[in-house]
Order: structure tokens, then sequence, then C-alpha cells
């Protein structure tokens, strides 16, 4: 076994894991190379799904994947830990001390030999040093962090709606800072909530005693997407009684208020950041090699790093180039899907002294999903190269099937079809928001 070629994985998101578990398949089962996935978490949720974990529309523990249990399924190793160095000559990844709850050191400091490097960590949120906002927001960068968020807003509707009983008082105050993707659509899905919860007993609450904001320095919310679709998500987000501040910065996060560029102080007692992000800091210490200012790892277009052709990068944590252009690849889920696909070619071809595969990005649209309300955005046509402006139930179905394309990379089709049906039944028997 040892003198197999050893392809180590660190970042068991979605396109670390969709990697793994490709290579595990094909690489693993026949005993071809030897494939292990290091992680600092027992399970994986896709990260698009915490804004639902959070907000109580999904329950996370019926839609992780625990590790271990995958990788004895899928022909790979998996490694509990936190990457925290890089020996290049060595060949070698430090795994930092494992500890538990109480702090007490469960593994110590360990290392891992490597013949093929694949570092996939993912993204955190990118404050930009802005005053207060690491002391006072919530983000939602992994599941301990959505999950902490949903204690926190079941806390806050149950004290509104205590104070409802004695006498009508000020609303309770949300907002969001960044109207991305995902600040859009954690708006929608706390709007949701708030409608929601009276069915389950808190009757005293009601939508109009929960003030739902989303801020964005840009001109317009979903900057990064065409006009239109941001001129459709700004009209529904309206509709469901969401406060949007377009061209204006926060540039002071406080205890139960935000200050704003031009001095505006506006009330908020629940505050979450989800503007930019940036890759996790350790990476520009990794033994020299390549970052950018968001710390992203610089790759060629083979996702091989600059400085090291046995280290590869993918996913929001690389600096991708794209053929043509001066932007590089964007952080989205796809990207992470199709370079996870790519990789699994070079990786193979390797073995065979065959030549890396360039990558490619190809946009196959954006979609804006307003919880169980409406879905908006845009398919880009594989022949035209056009893009076609899409809403509503066709919208919303290719919104779940980006899911599903997920699910079948780890599990296969007849799983997921299994998955698919278990879902459905849960939905039926289970509430419609997550109440603990």
């Amino acid at each position: 076994m040892d003198n197999l070629h050893h392809i180590v994985v660190v970042g068991g998101g979605a396109g670390g894991l969709e990697l793994v578990t490709r290579l595990g398949n094909k690489l693993g089962r026949k005993r071809k190379a030897r494939i292990t996935l290091v992680d600092a978490g027992l399970t994986h949720v896709w990260k698009p799904l915490l804004h639902e974990v959070a907000s109580g529309s999904l329950d996370a523990s019926a839609n992780e994947i625990n590790y271990r249990a995958h990788a004895r399924k899928h022909h790979y190793e998996f490694q509990l830990g936190r990457m925290s160095g890089l020996d290049r000559n060595q060949k070698q990844l430090v795994i930092a001390p494992f500890h538990d709850e109480d702090g007490d050191e469960v593994v110590p400091e360990r290392r891992i030999s490597y013949d093929t490097l694949v570092i996939s960590v993912g993204s955190t949120a990118n404050d930009f040093g802005t005053p207060g906002a690491r002391d006072h927001c919530l983000f939602l960068d992994c599941l301990e962090q959505a999950r902490r968020f949903h204690n926190l807003l079941l806390n806050a509707f149950l004290r509104k709606n205590h104070e409802a009983r004695q006498a009508p008082g000020r609303p309770l105050t949300i907002t969001i800072i960044g109207a991305g993707a995902t600040g859009v659509e954690l708006a929608a899905e706390l709007r949701l909530a708030s409608r929601e919860l009276p069915v389950y007993g808190m009757n005293q609450l009601q939508p109009s005693d929960v003030s739902i904001s989303v801020i964005e320095a840009a001109d317009r919310i979903l900057p990064a997407l065409p006009g239109r679709i941001s001129a459709a998500a700004t009209r529904e987000l309206g509709r469901q009684d969401i406060r949007v501040l377009t061209g204006q910065p926060v540039s002071e996060v406080r205890d139960a208020s935000l200050v704003m560029k031009d001095g505006t102080e506006i009330s908020s007692e629940m505050t979450i950041w989800a503007a930019g992000i940036k890759a996790p800091a350790f990476l520009a210490e990794l033994d020299g090699l390549e970052v950018n200012r968001s710390n992203q790892l610089v790759v060629e277009q083979t996702l091989q790093t600059t400085q090291d052709a046995d280290v590869f990068a993918l996913g929001d944590c690389a600096a991708c180039p794209q053929p043509e252009s001066d932007r590089p690849v964007p952080p989205r889920a796809q990207a992470a899907h199709q370079q996870a696909d790519t990789l699994y070619k070079t990786l193979c071809n390797r073995l065979m002294d065959g030549e890396a595969v360039p990558f490619v990005y190809n946009d196959h649209g954006s979609l804006i999903n307003f919880s169980r309300y409406t879905t908006v955005g845009n398919l880009m046509g594989n022949l035209s190269g056009r893009s076609m402006y899409i809403e509503g139930k066709v919208a919303k179905l290719f919104y779940l099937s980006l899911y599903r394309m997920h699910q079948v990379a780890l599990h296969g089709v007849v799983r997921t079809a299994v998955i698919w049906l278990m879902d459905r039944i849960s939905r039926a028997m289970q509430p419609r928001l997550k109440l603990h």
C-alpha cells in the first residue's frame, strides 16, 4: 500500500469531496493509487444550503454526509484535522493537533506524506477590516456557524413573541450586509420563517414584528449578475417586505446598530455579514506558494500552483485564469464542480505519465431562489452563448436540480433517487421549519 501513488485532498467541500469520490471509485478501488481526504470536520453539507440551515427551512442532520462512512463506501481514506503547514521538500503536509470540546488534546500534530497534493479548503467571509464586524456580526462560513445562527434566531423570535404578549414594541431588526446570492436568498428565508413560526405556537409574532434589511455597497443588489436578474430580485424583495439599501457601504458595526459611510446609524439587533469572501489566511504561509491579495493560491490553467507542479488547488481558494480574460474563474459552486471534473482527468493521466488537462470554465448561468416564493435567473445557451432569463416554477426546477447533481456525483443516480424519495417523505411528516 505504501508504494502506491498517494493523492491527498485537503478540504471536503463540494469540489474536494466530488474529486475524492471519483478518484476512490476509479483508482482506490482497484488499488492503482491511495486516496486520502483531510478535513477539519466530520461531516459535509453543501455550502449553498447553509442559509437554509440558518433559517430553519432545512434540517442539516438529514442532509449531511459523514466522511468516514462515505470514505469506506468509496474506497478512500479520511483523516480528521486542520491543515496548518506544508513542507514541499519532504512532500509532507502538517496537520494541527486535534482538541475536544474541553480543549484537551486528542491527537497531536502529525504529518502526512503525499505524491500529489490538492488543496480545496474553500473560503471564509471577508469583512474588509470593517470595525466591529468580527465582534458583532454573524457569519455563515460553516455548518457550526449556521446552526448557531439558527439557535440565536429562534431565541430572538421567542423573545419578541413574549414581548408582544405584554405590549406592542419595536420590531426585531435583522440586517444582512452584502446583497450577493447568499444575502438575498437568506433574506427570503428569514421572511418565510417570520411568517411560519406563528403556526407553531408563536401566535403573538407577526411578520411586521420582524424588520429585515439588505445592505449592498454597490449601486444594485446582485452586482455580479445581469441587470435584469438584479431588477427582478429587487422587486421580489419588495414584495416580501424586505428593505433594500444600495450604494452605501457600512463603515462600522456596533452591538445593536450599524454606522453607514455618510454617518447614518441604523438599528440592527442581529447582523449577518455576507459581503465578499477570501481564502483562509494560512494559505499565505504554505512554504512559498504564491497567493493573491485574497489569500487565494495562484494556479496555472491546469490548476497546478505556480511554484510547485505537484500541488494543485481548486474551488474558492484557487485563483485560476480564464482564457482570453483578465478576470479569474469566479468562486462559485459550478466552477468547483467543473474543476473537480478536470482535475480528476489530470490526476488519472499523471499515473500514466500523461499531460495535465487545462481547465476551461463554462458559465451555465445563475439562479437566485427566494425560498418558497419564487426563483429567478438566467441560463446560458450551449450553442448560441446567449443568456435566457427564466423565473417561477421552471427556474425553481433548475435550481433544485443543482443540488441533485451534486448528490449524483457523490452517491450515483440510484442512491440519489432514494434520497430524494426520503426527502419527500420527511418533508411531508416533519414541520416546515426546524424548531430546535
